[in-house]
């Protein structure tokens, strides 16, 4: 049996749509870190490693999973238990082996942090051998799968969180609306689909009105949607922080208003008691005690409110007026959704005040059916990257 390595030189052959440029295994390669590749399966059991490194990417990796498996794929799926991770699996009913943890937002811990799951990592990539490695941003996956000759793809759709240290992914994923030199030095690694990340499992959404039920609100309430900041990301930039605490003087003004407000963590939940408390007892704010999902929450809402990247395109997605309170640095995803008028983007406090409109949403019956190019796009460049695929195409 040829090892891993040398069925990927000899027979995967990559083409971009974009520029019909064939390239083969060898150059496209792992770099020169490779400590004993491990063997290759036959062609008929192809295994796909995918590691769930944020709460956002498990409705994100849902649908990708099933498409592989419809094509025979054997899917392995790790994740790490951070934020609302474990909760959403559980929600989703995504069986999945959980790997590892968040240490905080010290840099140091960090990288620590990201070398330990590494080694964490490396038994299960030792039983389930797998023939290529996925992930959306997954440092310590690409890391484990450049130590055992595995071919990795890394997604990103925010271009300045892709550094992941010493070593790169063969190949980065990303949303068109990215430039190609914003994600990698080398744009023959680059590999660009169609549209948005959450382009691939909205379509999938369909309402449920009993959420409003669950969360005891009125027909009268008018809903916010509301994530504060990531801050314990290493891009949270504290404006962020000042941000939303004026709006949530704002929204508890308004004596209709109900703020349902999505922590990110268990500390996170800990401080807003702590620090809104008197909002959450008037029902002001309102802090959900079970799993939520948010396609649903945002649906039936009037407007979001969000410090985070995903949950505001999601907004824009269904058409839900959402405002932008991050302040970090504004990636080419969020430019084109404020620039299209999806999105608007709050930069001071007197934007929260000028720009925050508390108005009910014209909501439509139903999202609007669309049919989204990004799911095919992402599952065939995962086919075309397994080693020994001959004639499959990335589409870049």
């Amino acid at each position: 049996m040829p090892t891993e390595e040398k069925m990927f030189q000899e027979n995967g052959t990559i083409t971009s749509s974009s520029e019909k440029l064939a390239t083969t295994g060898e150059s496209m390669s792992p770099g020169a870190i490779r400590i004993g590749a491990i063997n290759a399966h036959p062609a008929s059991k192809y295994r796909v490693w995918i590691d769930i490194d944020n709460s956002p990417h498990v409705p994100f990796f849902l649908p990708i999973v099933e498409k592989l498996k419809s094509q025979g794929i054997e899917v392995i799926l790790t994740a790490r238990n951070m934020y609302q991770v474990c909760e959403l699996l559980k929600f989703f009913d995504l069986p999945c082996k959980v790997i590892g943890g968040h240490w905080g937002k010290n840099k140091i811990l960090k990288v620590l942090c990201n070398c330990t799951r590494v080694v964490q990592l490396i038994p299960t990539v030792f039983e389930t051998r797998p023939d290529l490695a996925v992930s959306h941003g997954s440092r310590a996956q690409v890391i484990a799968s450049k130590l055992f000759g595995i071919p990795s793809i890394m997604m990103h759709d925010y271009e300045h969180s892709t550094k992941t240290g010493f070593l790169e992914p063969d190949w980065t994923m990303t949303p068109d609306i990215i430039p190609c030199v914003s994600m990698s030095h080398n744009s023959e690694k680059v590999l660009r689909y169609p549209g948005l990340k959450e382009d691939v499992y909205i379509p999938r959404f369909r309402p449920d009105p009993a959420i409003r039920m669950q969360l005891g609100l009125k027909v009268d309430d008018l809903v916010v949607t509301v994530r504060p900041p990531a801050t314990e990301a290493h891009y949270h930039n504290p404006e962020s922080d000042t941000l939303f605490a004026e709006t949530m003087r704002l929204l508890a003004s308004k004596p209709n208003v109900r703020a349902v407000t999505l922590p990110r963590n268990a500390r996170q939940k800990q401080q807003l008691q702590s620090e809104w408390g008197d909002l959450i007892a008037s029902g002001s704010m309102i802090i959900p005690e079970f799993p939520i999902d948010g396609l649903n929450l945002l649906w039936f809402s009037d407007l979001a409110v969000s410090g985070g990247g995903t949950m505001n395109r999601e907004a824009a997605a269904l058409g839900v007026p959402v405002y932008s309170i991050f302040r970090g640095k504004i990636g080419a995803v969020d430019r084109y959704l404020s620039e299209q008028g999806r999105m608007i983007l709050i930069e001071s406090v007197e934007d929260v005040r000028s720009k925050i409109k508390l108005v009910p949403w014209n909501r439509p019956e139903k999202p609007q059916d669309r049919n989204f190019p990004a799911l095919e796009y992402i599952v065939r460049s995962i086919l075309a990257a397994l080693p020994g695929r001959g004639g499959g195409e990335i589409l870049a």
